[in-house]
């Protein structure tokens, strides 16, 4: 009999990897990593766990992956309400920033947003912002998963004076913390109406010496497009192609106003979209052609986008949206069923942040994320389909328990990792400031 660390006795266990949903198993764990995912009858005769956990009432399934984030805009959560973008940067966000921004900012914004989205099942996120370095302790202090975005502008902020600045202090984050098992990183530049061609050459050097990602905001309004043309003679996604950008490493977040050819060309060279409904819904930003790139094999994630254009950090929330809203724009109900979307809220994102191999589905040898979904609610009654319930019946607030590489950084809905009455209490202490 093998002595292992850790065994789960669920209700229903989704792996994601293969597509199914399995009853009467259990999901084995050692060292922080999944052993199998069994019959309860070979558990039984195969394995001695020195801790097992019985969740009946419970399904479990990979830690949701929010492909997409500003993390300590947490801090602007409903500041800028009912703006379009546009107006919401230029005399909201960016003001506010230029005046309030630094590393303490980052910090205490970070472990909040990190808070929230652990205690709904987010185990691993992709964050852009200024002072990595600061968002990095945070995340690591909370016990998430991060891939952190090395940002980069043309124009000066705080954090650096030109693009050169930007590179220079994400990369000398990145060495600084490169070593760090639950820490990624990705090279970030903000949008392609806020970098120059010139800028973006460099990444892409950077990106090919490192292997690293490139991630960017992209196609996210009409006018975006519209104003990419008249300047570029190209899509936004044409001109990162020209310079080299494309390819299996890029992240296109947002991709509202995608063309046909831009999806060819996604499809063609292997990139990633990020999409994030509720933020492109409340933006009045539009409906990301979900149907199409689908249809292409072209991978999507999830994504909320920061809390200043969402209010929330919620995953579950977003893989209804997601679900719905691509129904509709397509016209045809089968479209994102919920096993698509579950995947692209978990093994899509990884697969996007090139982590599949380490997260994004229950399989042996992966890391184990693990989240545990409450169903023995009155919201969640009778349950048919578990997978269906995870998109279209419960919410974030159904989330009991999670693990991070096998250690139980929420329990019975309390993060285990930080003090939360501290952490909303630096809070309200940035709101007195920012209002």
């Amino acid at each position: 009999m093998t002595e292992i660390d850790l065994r789960f006795d669920a209700g229903f266990i989704v792996p994601v990897e293969p597509a199914q949903t399995l009853n009467n198993h259990a999901l084995l764990v050692d060292g922080g990593r999944i052993v199998a995912v069994v019959p309860r009858a070979d558990a039984d005769r195969d394995y001695a766990a020195r801790e097992r956990v019985y969740l009946p009432h419970h399904v479990l399934l990979p830690g949701l992956v929010n492909a997409h984030t500003h993390a300590a805009m947490n801090l602007f959560r409903g500041i800028a309400d009912d703006v379009p973008l546009a107006r919401w940067l230029s005399e909201h966000i960016w003001p506010r920033e230029g005046q309030f921004v630094a590393p303490d900012f980052v910090y205490d914004g970070t472990r909040l947003a990190a808070a929230e989205m652990l205690k709904g099942g987010i185990t691993c996120c992709n964050d852009m912002y200024f002072f990595p370095e600061d968002s990095a302790r945070a995340f690591l202090e909370t016990g998430m998963r991060a891939t952190v975005g090395l940002v980069v502008l043309d124009f000066p902020t705080h954090y650096a004076a030109d693009p050169d600045g930007y590179l220079h202090a994400g990369l000398a984050a990145r060495d600084a913390l490169k070593h760090e098992p639950r820490l990624t990183f990705a090279l970030a530049p903000h949008a392609p109406y806020t970098v120059g061609d010139a800028t973006f050459e460099k990444i892409v050097m950077y990106a090919r010496q490192l292997d690293l990602p490139i991630e960017t905001h992209l196609a996210e309004t009409a006018d975006e497009v519209a104003q990419s043309r008249a300047q570029h003679g190209a899509t936004p996604l044409a001109r990162m192609h020209r310079l080299g950008v494309t390819g299996p490493g890029f992240i296109a977040i947002h991709g509202v106003h995608l063309t046909a050819d831009d999806i060819d060309l996604l499809a063609t060279h292997g990139g990633h979209v990020v999409h994030c409904p509720a933020s492109n819904m409340k933006l009045g930003s539009g409906i990301a052609p979900i149907r199409a790139l689908v249809a292409r094999g072209i991978n999507i994630a999830l994504g909320t986008d920061g809390a200043a254009s969402n209010n929330r950090l919620d995953l579950f929330g977003e893989m209804r949206l997601a679900s719905l809203l691509a129904k509709v724009a397509a016209g045809d109900a089968s479209v994102l069923a919920a096993h698509d979307v579950v995947h692209a809220a978990t093994l899509g994102g990884a697969r996007a942040l090139g982590l599949e191999r380490t997260v994004g589905s229950l399989f042996p040898g992966k890391e184990a994320d693990v989240v545990a979904v409450d169903l023995s609610g009155i919201d969640a009654a009778p349950c048919y389909d578990p997978v269906s319930h995870l998109v279209h019946a419960v919410g974030r607030d159904a989330v009991t328990d999670v693990w991070v590489a096998g250690a139980r950084v929420v329990a019975n809905r309390v993060l285990t990792t930080a003090d939360e009455t501290a952490i909303v209490g630096r809070a309200r202490l940035w709101q007195e400031r920012l209002q």
